[in-house]
């Protein structure tokens, strides 16, 4: 994983409740072997026409949405199923940043675990953000991992609490296997008092 402390870019708005797991990655694209490459089908069924062709009324197709770093979602954001694998197309779609009022709670222990800021705020301060976008030429938002704030496009400073493990990895750059090397002298330690006789 990549350290991450500070996401400065373009927001998109999926002002939508409940958007599950299924919808964020459909299954017919969970065959792959790799964390990589689900980016192109992250919101498949939204996104495209049965002909492949995308569709323009979908939030994340409109063009000052396009390379945006950070998402604006509604409530209960990732709720459903428990795959790894939405978090991997967020991911890999671009997302650093998902920010909504509420989240499913495996997603959002996947999202930290791959390197991604899942910032809860109150659902008003949600709204009061996605009303703050510029739906014709598009927003910037700044997410600081260490100040533990949201500013606005207007110089707005939102604070946010952050579960203080995950934020240390993500900080740190630190997955599961980070984590563990953290400890390599005293596994050796333990290794060599222990080596078979």
């Amino acid at each position: 994983m990549k350290p991450i402390s500070r996401v400065e870019g373009r927001v998109a708005v999926l002002d939508r409740p409940d958007v599950d797991t299924d919808q964020i990655i459909p299954k017919q694209f969970l065959k792959r072997i790799e964390r990589t490459g689900y980016g192109q089908y992250a919101f498949f069924d939204w996104r495209f026409d049965e002909d492949g062709s995308e569709r323009p009324g979908f939030e994340l197709n409109q063009p000052p949405f396009e390379g945006a770093r950070i998402l604006l979602a509604g409530r209960n954001f990732g709720c459903g199923s428990s795959r790894e694998h939405a978090a991997w197309a967020l991911q890999d779609y671009g997302f650093d940043v998902v920010i909504a009022s509420s989240f499913g709670d495996i997603f959002r222990s996947n999202a930290g675990k791959v390197g991604m800021v899942i910032v809860e705020l109150p659902e008003e301060q949600v709204k009061e953000l996605m009303e703050s976008v510029d739906l014709d030429r598009g927003s910037d938002l700044v997410v600081d991992l260490e100040a533990l704030t949201v500013t606005t496009p207007a110089g707005k400073v939102l604070p946010f609490a952050f579960d203080e493990s995950t934020r240390y990895r993500l900080l740190n750059g630190l997955d599961d296997i980070g984590l563990t090397l953290e400890h390599e002298d005293a596994i050796a330690a333990y290794e060599s008092a222990h080596a078979p006789t």
